[in-house]
């Protein structure tokens, strides 16, 4: 897909961008291959063209198109940002987008050199944590801002399909759609929008993450023990995971495995941002040092192609929904963990708490009161929050506690 086939406005990283424009900062827009970073750099960077800024006063290279080099050195790069920063005009600032700057060897040396300079406003896209690797952190300790991009969200989604998909759907139409599919934006570049297109295009996207950003950048040789292990954390989502037990269920299997090798690869794919690691809160002794977590696909779209689109597990699915859109909104979230029951999320904001429960229905008596308790039991005033595709019984409790539409909620209604 071309920048000319398919951009559509992202407003929340837009308004993210402006706000940092000019600052020292460098800019750093990390997540997973294909989440739309390029389009929201591009889309940015037409912003700054439509404003006044000249055309010499912008430099933007990509570094993952077929028509670049594959022997792109630091030095190459710093030659060629200078020649073009010789010919901007030096009154005014000069934006320098390097996306996908991963690829090229030596590169933190050029945002080094560059970051120095005055008068220099950088930018940079990456899709595996190793971006901002130790050196480089610390080097520009508070010099630099990270920006967390996601897959679509739902709102966007929504967004999306009246622009390019069917604008007659209803919204529990495409929420189904994005509940299935996920919310990758190349998705409704697809000249045919049916599943086999569909499949092929995540199939892609996997295996790139996979391949590209987890195997060869940490150097996994054993592609099969990989995909098996994505296969059970994607198929597995929302339960609390303990490498232990992984290892033996290989180790019986027949698979030699160590808890090491389990733990250096899902560490990988945490970095890749395919995948995201939630850990408990409110444990004590021992735990503490050794939290059990549970792990959630960055898109659903990923998590059910892995499991050949089984729609068994509804309830997963909603709270994956949940979770990214949760760190997309900002929050630090947690799995809540208590003696006798356990909360499905914790969300940390700058100066609030709100707990979570995600349900598919609370229409029943039985589920309602089993999803009501754990909140129920938390002694503190923070808001407390269950979300459930109902329409009905929903609203405040005498207790306090909110039940809202899962769909309402994400769409900020």
């Amino acid at each position: 897909m071309t920048d000319s086939e398919f951009l559509i406005p992202r407003e929340r990283y837009q308004r993210l961008l402006e706000a940092y424009r000019d600052a020292e900062q460098v800019k750093v827009l990390q997540g997973v291959r294909r989440c739309g970073k390029s389009a929201i750099l591009t889309l940015y960077k037409d912003s700054l063209l439509s404003q006044g800024v000249e055309p010499r006063n912008i430099y933007y290279r990509r570094f993952d198109l077929l028509e670049e080099p594959l022997d792109v050195s630091a030095e190459t790069l710093l030659q060629d940002v200078t020649q073009a920063w010789e010919k901007a005009d030096r009154d005014n600032p000069f934006y320098v987008f390097l996306d996908e700057i991963q690829d090229v060897a030596g590169w933190e040396k050029v945002v080094r050199r560059l970051h120095s300079e005055r008068g220099i406003d950088l930018y940079l896209t990456g899709s595996n944590a190793h971006i901002l690797s130790s050196d480089l952190a610390t080097l520009l300790a508070g010099r630099s801002v990270t920006i967390d991009v996601f897959p679509l969200s739902f709102r966007e989604f929504v967004d999306f399909n009246r622009h390019e998909g069917d604008a007659s759907a209803s919204t529990d139409e495409l929420f189904s759609k994005f509940l299935r599919y996920g919310g990758m934006p190349s998705l409704f570049s697809l000249k045919q929008q049916n599943e086999e297109f569909i499949t092929r295009e995540l199939s892609s996207i996997f295996d790139t993450v996979l391949l590209n950003d987890v195997a060869l950048r940490r150097g996994i040789r054993d592609i099969a023990l990989l995909e098996r292990l994505v296969t059970y954390l994607f198929s597995t989502s929302g339960n609390l995971f303990s490498t232990r037990k992984v290892v033996g269920a290989l180790v019986s299997s027949g698979r030699k495995t160590s808890a090491e090798t389990i733990d250096n690869y899902i560490s990988a794919l945490e970095k890749s941002f395919i995948l995201h690691g939630v850990e408990q809160s409110g444990i004590a002794g021992k735990q503490v040092l050794s939290p059990l977590r549970k792990f959630y696909p960055v898109d659903t779209g990923l998590r059910n192609l892995s499991t050949r689109f089984s729609p068994r597990d509804l309830g997963f699915q909603l709270e994956d929904v949940a979770l990214v859109e949760l760190l997309r909104r900002g929050y630090d979230v947690r799995v809540g963990a208590a003696e006798k029951a356990e909360v499905d999320f914790v969300a940390n904001g700058h100066d609030k708490r709100i707990y979570f429960q995600v349900t598919e229905t609370m229409l029943d008596n039985s589920v309602y009161d089993r999803e009501l308790a754990p909140l129920r039991a938390i002694q503190d005033s923070f808001p407390k929050m269950v979300l459930t595709l109902d329409r009905f019984r929903t609203g405040t409790t005498e207790d306090g506690i909110l039940i809202a539409n899962l769909i309402d909620w994400l769409l900020d209604r």
